[in-house]
């Protein structure tokens, strides 16, 4: 089986062409955004995301072969490798019947059996198991000596080998192997002297559920109340389906040692068997549950990177506080701070008329445009005094999510961006930049302070870092970047840029000025002709040379664009942003069998534009600011901030989130909670119950 096959066999809906197309071109470095927007004559049209699981599936396909390779010499090196077993083992391609094949040879710590077979108890073994209708213990007697010193240590011996037999049998693995993904039933229990520490998995304690329908993110709490010594947990097959499968293996209607074989069988079961299809089960059950998990808080990292940007306007932003006072600070259209300032309007000092004056003389003073106010504590109150207030222009505000905020304000990015500030005023003016351009702002943030997903901490670190590290990159270059105002570590996820040569852009910047055209990278050290074809289509140059340099047409394609305006007449600007004149030239060329044409129009007609939404104006109820101000069927704004398997999180406005249950999500119907709302986005919520010990809120989307 060549690569192609073996893809094919993973993504079925999927031609071998487009495999090969896609494989070649990850083979020669290609980024996967680079491949989705510029390459897809050669891939049939295929997304990110269908790219990504070629890719995946190539990385599994090598992950294989090596593997094949090393268990082939490990065999061969212990004078083992048959014709016959090199045979199977060059035409497996499944991970598991691959290790089971090796089983028998995985070089292991000396054990019961190994020492039996020394003692020479192999043959009796055989002669048991042959069950020709002699007795046992007259067998066993032949082989009492000075090293084995009586029948019952003979006996022992042969069980160990027998055991050993039946747990290296592949085709009774595979069965129950089969049968433990199909049937057993996870069940719990709590760990003696644990009793106080269940609070958190309360809903699981006792469960006994079939693990193929244990949901992902019950799983996942039940394996970290395993993980923290909490709870036993093990998988149950029926005894007698077992019993009655091993008979069917190993047992003769005409033997007289039945009993004794059954025992045996039976205890290569629990001891062998058992255990290690088991560990093999929940394995396989987490990694499941991880993916799920990584999904979860890929599609919310999307969501939250895309979310809308209020765009390049003069911001005030409030990082709000009682005691030690709202930390104020001004933005340019660059989100570059202008001044800052604190101010106390509220307990202790209560100096609101104070505060109000200097908002106002900075609003004034600065043209501001826009007001971003954190989330956090003493949110709704600063809100609710902007609010009060008039100003000479018209000023708009917005309520921003803090989460990460202090992480970046005290991270290295954090200080290598504003040495000249404390943590209180990066965090300000990260809550600012936040509401221009949310992407931006983000991406200097480890995800994982974000507040979004499910379990991160139960995920593994580097598996989660890389899916994270994607989502991001997909996204940014999606959007697109301005060359001359980006920062580095914006510009580090473009493709094919990285962290180094985002360094060397910058400083290049500073040296010589602002890119007029995407050419001039090629004179950035380092960055070649293989990192300029990656990353230029994504790198937008507003009121360059080229006015192409400010869309999403590769520099490669300019030649293209060039005999288009050619055939209409024109100049090249006057195809930018002329939708009549593009579909008059799309009815002349044939675009049937091109994808970049098509893209090529699509995007004159519409050039560098940004596919987020528009930010809005919202507001939560006033007359709500605790919990005893909630009751139940009061109907309430919100906004979601943070989706599950299990259902969506949704800002009121007071400290406690809501939780909208999935099945609460919609009429008559359960949907997976990202098939019916995002990240962002704003709903209106009926409260449905109420724990205010337990602080927990329960709404229905309305």
């Amino acid at each position: 089986m060549n690569q192609v096959e073996f893809v094919k066999g993973i993504l079925p809906q999927l031609s071998a062409e487009q495999i090969a197309g896609t494989s070649t071109l990850l083979a020669d470095g290609a980024t996967l955004p680079f491949i989705a927007r510029y390459r897809k004559e050669q891939t049939g049209g295929l997304d990110e995301l269908e790219i990504d699981a070629v890719a995946k599936a190539c990385q599994k396909f090598q992950k294989l072969a090596d593997r094949k390779s090393t268990i082939l010499k490990s065999i061969e090196e212990q004078d083992s490798l048959s014709p016959s077993l090199a045979q199977k083992i060059s035409e497996c391609w499944d991970e598991v019947e691959l290790e089971d094949l090796y089983l028998p040879f995985k070089r292991k710590k000396t054990t019961k059996a190994a020492k039996a077979r020394l003692l020479g108890l192999e043959l009796l073994a055989k002669q048991i198991m042959a069950q020709n209708g002699q007795d046992i213990e007259a067998l066993a007697e032949k082989f009492v000596n000075n090293q084995v010193p009586n029948t019952s240590d003979a006996l022992e011996g042969a069980a160990n080998i027998i055991q050993e037999w039946v747990g290296e049998n592949l085709a009774l693995r595979a069965k129950l192997r089969k049968w433990m993904l199909q049937y057993a039933e996870l069940v719990t229990k709590i760990v003696k002297g644990k009793e106080n520490a269940v609070e958190n998995y309360r809903a699981h304690v006792g469960l006994q559920i079939k693990l193929k329908n244990c949901p992902s993110h019950r799983f996942m709490a039940i394996f970290r109340a395993y993980h923290e010594g909490v709870f036993q947990i093990a998988l149950q097959l029926d005894n007698d389906r077992v019993k009655d499968l091993l008979a069917r293996f190993y047992i003769k209607d005409r033997t007289n040692n039945k009993e004794w074989i059954e025992r045996v069988l039976w205890q290569a079961y629990k001891k062998v068997l058992h255990p290690s299809l088991q560990t093999e089960a929940l394995n396989l059950k987490k990694q499941e549950a991880d993916s799920q998990s990584i999904k979860i808080f890929s599609d919310n990292l999307e969501q939250l990177l895309m979310s809308p940007p209020y765009g390049k306007k003069r911001v005030l932003a409030v990082d709000p506080g009682f005691r030690t006072g709202c930390k104020v600070v001004c933005l340019d259209e660059q989100g570059e701070p202008l001044t800052n300032t604190t101010i106390y309007p509220h307990p202790p000092q209560n100096d609101k008329a104070l505060a109000q004056k200097k908002i106002s003389q900075l609003v004034e003073a600065y043209h501001i445009d826009a007001i971003a106010i954190g989330d956090g504590t003493a949110s709704r109150e600063t809100d609710d005094l902007i609010k009060r207030m008039t100003f000479n222009r018209s000023v708009q505000s917005f309520i921003v999510s803090e989460d990460g905020a202090s992480v970046y304000s005290a991270s290295k990015v954090g200080r290598e961006e504003f040495p000249m500030f404390d943590v209180t005023v990066r965090g300000a003016i990260s809550i600012g930049r936040r509401l221009m351009d949310p992407m931006a702002e983000l991406v200097k943030i480890d995800p994982k302070s974000l507040g979004v997903g499910q379990y991160q901490h139960d995920i593994p670190a580097q598996q989660l870092q890389d899916a994270l590290d994607q989502v991001i990159q997909i996204c940014v270059n999606r959007v697109g970047v301005d060359l001359n105002s980006s920062s580095e570590h914006l510009l580090s996820h473009v493709a094919g840029i990285g962290p180094v040569l985002a360094k060397n852009i910058v400083a290049f910047r500073s040296k010589n000025g602002f890119f007029k055209s995407r050419n001039e990278l090629l004179s950035v050290p380092r960055l070649g002709e293989k990192a300029f074809e990656q990353c230029a289509g994504f790198l937008r140059i507003i009121d360059g040379d080229n006015p192409l340099d400010n869309s999403a047409i590769h520099p490669e394609s300019y030649p293209v664009v060039a005999n288009f305006a050619k055939k209409m007449g024109v100049a090249v600007e006057d195809l930018i942003g002329n939708a009549a004149l593009t579909d008059e030239l799309a009815d002349k060329i044939n675009l049937s069998d091109s994808y970049t044409l098509k893209d090529i129009l699509l995007e004159l007609k519409k050039p560098g534009r940004d596919p987020r939404e528009t930010v809005k104006v919202f507001s939560f109820d006033s007359s709500v600011r605790s919990m005893a101000d909630l009751s139940l069927g009061k109907k309430l704004h919100g906004i979601i901030s943070n989706i599950t398997d299990f259902g969506a999180f949704v800002n009121i406005g007071i400290k406690e989130n809501g939780l909208i249950h999935k099945s609460q999500l919609r009429e008559g119907a359960t949907a997976h909670p990202l098939e019916v709302v995002k990240l962002q986005q704003q709903v209106r919520v009926e409260v449905i119950s109420l724990d205010t010990d337990r602080k927990r809120i329960g709404l229905k989307l309305i």
